[in-house]
């Protein structure tokens, strides 16, 4: 198999893997930096360990999401969380219950941003599912 066939079937694992993550609508960048992204995040990240069979993605997900807390990434962790109200992974419940389990460990200074987050998160998936036609 050569070099490019074998990029290219790890191009594509990635990818399916990014649109499970993040959805079909999610955007990908282009330009100067779409090169840097799609080496490190769809060819490594997603296609390399997201993709790994040891942990589905709703577990990575909830390590993904408290990591992205401890570094105060608020707002790809207000994506996430409308992704997993999506998907279905969580609840709204749920996923203000993993506010309060982050809280303890990221400290208060952090609550409000991730009150903020869920609360975003959550209003997006409402919006999503009102915007959706009847019977889909």
């Amino acid at each position: 198999m050569s070099k490019e066939t074998k990029t290219g079937d790890r191009r594509e694992r990635g990818l399916a893997t990014y649109r499970e993550v993040y959805g079909a609508d999610a955007a990908l960048p282009s330009g100067g930096f779409a090169d840097f992204f799609d080496l490190l995040i769809i060819d490594q990240q997603f296609s390399e360990v997201w993709s790994r069979d040891a942990l589905p993605i709703p577990m990575r997900r909830l390590l993904t999401m408290g990591v992205l807390a401890a570094t105060r990434r608020f707002d790809i962790l207000e994506i996430q969380f409308a992704r997993v109200l999506e998907t279905g992974e969580l609840t709204e419940e749920q996923v203000r219950e993993v506010v309060i389990h982050l809280i303890t460990y990221v400290g208060t200074p952090s609550s409000g941003d991730l009150y903020r987050a869920s609360e975003a998160g959550i209003q997006a998936h409402r919006e999503r599912l009102a915007r959706k036609p009847t019977g889909e």
